[in-house]
């Protein structure tokens, strides 16, 4: 890339400076080649025709202006091959090189309200989302995935830098929108195959459940050996409280009794990690922040600069200036022509009454 037309006040650049090496192509052409031979030259002049065809124009020095705009629309066209750009500021860019998979619990149990905002209650999936949202926001740097699971696995965001989007992604998740039981063990091997290969120095998994691996092809410990072998490291966090408080603040059942705390903390065991419990909303938020301070940042900063490309200026200029030249060289002959034809017309009729005159004259005088 060339800075050959940058400036402070002007940071334009060349994508493909090598193509101003053209611009003289039209002079050099004009210089090497002798000039077409002019009309006087010709064997046999026909005057009217000879008019028409140089556009009503007697002297050749009146036409250089073509030659000037044709020449000005092959500048334009070999300044926009050239791709001129725009270039703002470096911009920096915090990085900490970490990639981070959200693995969410989407279950039927998800909904059991017994996590608290003040006297409200609330299920634990809003919970999730409010505690995990702040998290995703603070991220800035780091890559982050999102996995939804519940009879079934999927990636709902790959790895990206875009937090507003994951966000909003996992806002919008609705409890059995992929069945009602719970696949930890798929949810596990599908965010190893998403980070799999990945250069960064730090691979990290949360996975986030309230229930136990009732669905799935994969076993949770299974793929837990296989993220261990990637060298993943796979935080567990189970959801829900031991007392669980029914619709009108009596206490009800125990929810919580069909966590498999025993699969979670196998898991990250296995992949030197931690399993954590989030029986209320604080909890929650200190687990997440927790798992920050385990996991610190190799910070860093890269610079970027975002281009825009210009060339459509230049050759939207040149595409208007020869639709231009091109109107002009048909219409000037056309009403040259016309000009000539209604010239000759009037001339034809100012003579007849002069020969009819003539004739009334001539036979006065034979008489």
């Amino acid at each position: 890339m060339s800075n050959f037309f940058s400036h402070e006040l002007l940071p334009v650049f060349l994508g493909a400076p090598g193509y101003l090496y053209w611009l003289p192509l039209p002079l050099l052409v004009r210089w090497i080649l002798p000039p077409a031979h002019n009309q006087r030259s010709a064997a046999l002049i026909v005057p009217f025709y000879a008019h028409v065809s140089t556009g009503g124009q007697e002297h050749s020095g009146k036409t250089h202006w073509k030659f000037i705009i044709a020449l000005l629309v092959w500048s334009l066209l070999i300044i926009a091959a050239s791709r001129p750009q725009w270039m703002s500021d470096p911009i920096e860019k915090p990085r900490s090189g970490r990639d981070i998979m959200l693995a969410v619990d989407l279950s039927a149990s998800m909904e059991n309200q017994d996590f608290m905002i003040g006297e409200q209650a609330i299920d634990r999936l809003s919970a999730v989302k409010m505690v995990v949202s702040d998290f995703i926001k603070r991220r800035q740097g780091d890559r982050l995935g999102l996995v939804f699971f519940a009879s079934k696995a999927y990636v709902a965001s790959p790895l990206t830098y875009d937090l507003t989007t994951v966000a909003e992604l996992l806002n919008e998740a609705e409890l059995r929108m992929i069945g009602k039981m719970t696949s930890i063990g798929d949810a596990v091997g599908l965010a190893v195959k998403r980070l799999h290969g990945q250069a960064v120095d730090q691979r990290v998994l949360i996975l986030l459940s309230d229930g136990n691996n009732t669905s799935g092809v994969l076993p949770a410990e299974r793929a837990a050996h296989f993220a261990s072998l990637e060298g993943l490291t796979v935080y567990t966090i189970g959801m829900g409280a031991k007392v669980h408080t029914g619709r009108f603040g009596e206490p009800d059942i125990d929810h919580a009794g069909i966590l498999n705390e025993t699969t979670l903390k196998e898991v990250a065991r296995l992949t030197d990690g931690q399993y954590f419990r989030a029986m209320d909303l604080d909890r929650l938020t200190q687990i997440y922040a927790m798992i920050d301070r385990l996991e610190p940042r190799v910070t860093g900063s890269e610079y970027f600069r975002k281009v825009e490309e210009l060339y459509v200026w230049p050759l939207g200029a040149a595409l208007v200036l020869s639709v231009l030249l091109a109107l002009v060289l048909i219409t000037v002959p056309v009403l040259s022509t016309w000009r000539q034809s209604v010239t000759y017309s009037r001339r034809g009729d100012a003579s007849e009454p002069e020969q009819a005159g003539s004739s009334s004259h001539s036979g006065e005088a034979i008489k």
